[in-house]
Parts: C-alpha cells; structure tokens; sequence
C-alpha cells in the first residue's frame, strides 16, 4: 500500500499554529444517537457516533478563548463548537469500550475518539478562514459576549457566554449583527474538578472532495472535569437557542431537546505568567 500524502497547507498559513493562551469551557450531552447519526450522515459520512452508557451518543458544546502572536502582533479570538463524539468508521474495530467517565478522562489513547464539527461560530475572520482551508471546519461568523472565571474578577466558577450574528465584510473585517444566535450559562462554583488528561483531541472535518481530515490539538495541562450526573447539579447548566429557525438552532434542538440534563463539564485556563502588583510609596528622606 502506497503511503497516503499529507493534506496541503494552505498559504500564508504555518502549522503547527501555537495558542498563547487557552481559555476554554465544554458541557457534554448523552442523548439519543439516531439524531446525532442523522446529522453525521450529512456533515460527516465517514464518521461514526461513538456510544457510550446505555448506548447513548455524546454532543458537545465548548467555547475558547485564545490569544495568539504573530509576526505583526497579537490576536484575540473566540469560537464556539456544536461537536459530537465520533471516529471513523474503518477504524471501529480498534476503539476501547469506554464510559462516558472514562471517557472524559481521557482514556481513549487511541485518539480516534474525537469531536466532528457540526457548527463552528467564530469572530475572528483570518481565524475563520484558516479553519476553513486546513481543518475543513464548517466556520462561520458571529461574536460575544462573554463572562468568565477570572483572576482579575469576582471570585467563582460561573461561565457566562452570548453568542450573536455576524458578517465579513469585502475588507475582512468583522461586522457585528444584533440577532442572539444561542446563550449558554455554566455554574461550577463550589464543585471538585477531577484533573483529565485527554489531550491530544482529535478534530475531524470533511473536506470540499468529501475527504475526512483528522488533526489533532494539544494542550500542554490536564483539563478540570465536572461530573453533572448527580440530580442536584441539573441546574447548573442552562442552554438557550436564540434562533431556532437557522441551521445551527435547528441543528442543536434536534440533538438537544428542551430539559436534556448535561452530563459533565469541562474547563482549561492557561495560567498567568505575570502579575503587576499594587504600588506603595517607597521611604524617601525628608524634603528640602
């Protein structure tokens, strides 16, 4: 069998792309796998829905924030994914059994276990594009507004995201449009994180020829998973669909209708490299 040659880098583009900084939170979904199979029958006909407890499928929804440098400076980009939990379909025979729990974890060293990309919001528009050309991600625009956990705010572990429509204009520009798209609140405050080393993840995407592109991203710290299982943590997540009628509105309340309890969550912050402390009056001897 002849070697398989590696997919073309697009220019300007250079791989791999470093993130600077990651901030990142996911909630996962189990639910009825004959959705989730529609939907990869259409984006993805080469993947297959991973199951897991009592045969159910795993959707995801993750937001990030990452800041990247560049020979012309920095950049600031977020996105969020509508992911579900596939591998290709030529490779079942080498999968683990896994529970969801293992799962999460990490467990799955095989990395064929990955997230296949149903949507992909995103306001960076070179972000967007590059996603496109060399991930065949299904990328398209939109911007935030966001809360988060952080060192420079109130304390607490609440994961406030809005996302709304947007545009690119002729200039590649972002453009900003008032219509909410969907709404996600994740409240962790006061639950243990269980350190998960699941990285490298394996993004899948379907190219323009209908071929089945696999990258990986690594993350050079263990996430923090939540286990949500547990009836008293039903409230801590809330997902609200903003426009039903688009594509990805459908697409989520087909996979996740009203009152779907999440099953774990999941969370990544890179860690502060600096600190600027508060001034003080250094002693000076008396004035003349």
């Amino acid at each position: 069998m002849s070697p398989v040659p590696l997919p073309p880098v697009a220019e300007p583009f250079q791989l791999p792309f470093h993130y600077g900084a990651l901030h990142q939170v996911g909630v996962d979904w189990l639910v009825d796998p004959e959705p989730v199979h529609r939907l990869l029958d259409k984006y993805h006909p080469d993947l297959t829905a991973a199951t897991f407890d009592d045969g159910r499928a795993l959707v995801s929804l993750n937001y990030q924030l990452y800041f990247a440098q560049y020979a012309f400076g920095g950049g600031v980009t977020q996105e969020i994914e509508l992911n579900v939990i596939a591998f290709p379909t030529a490779d079942a025979h080498r999968l683990p059994r896994l529970t969801y729990a293992e799962y999460a974890r990490g467990w799955d060293q095989t990395k064929l276990l990955g997230i296949a990309r149903l949507h992909v919001v995103c306001d960076n528009p070179f972000a967007i594009r590059a996603g496109r050309e060399l991930y065949a991600e299904p990328k398209h625009p939109g911007w935030f507004e966001v809360g988060l956990p952080s060192l420079n705010g109130p304390a607490g572990e609440t994961w406030t995201v809005r996302c709304k429509a947007a545009g690119v204009a002729p200039d590649d520009t972002l453009e900003k449009a008032p219509d909410p798209l969907l709404d996600l609140t994740v409240r962790l405050d006061g639950l243990p994180a269980v350190p998960a080393c699941s990285a490298p993840v394996t993004g899948y995407g379907t190219d323009r020829e209908g071929r089945l592109l696999a990258g990986p991203m690594n993350v050079y710290q263990p996430y923090g998973w939540y286990d949500l299982t547990a009836p008293e943590h039903s409230g801590r997540t809330c997902l609200e669909v903003r426009a039903p009628d688009g594509e990805l509105g459908r697409d989520v309340r087909s996979l996740l209708p009203d009152g779907t309890p999440a099953t774990g969550a999941w969370t990544y912050q890179s860690p502060p490299v600096a600190a600027h402390h508060r001034p003080y009056y250094p002693t000076v001897g008396p004035r003349s």
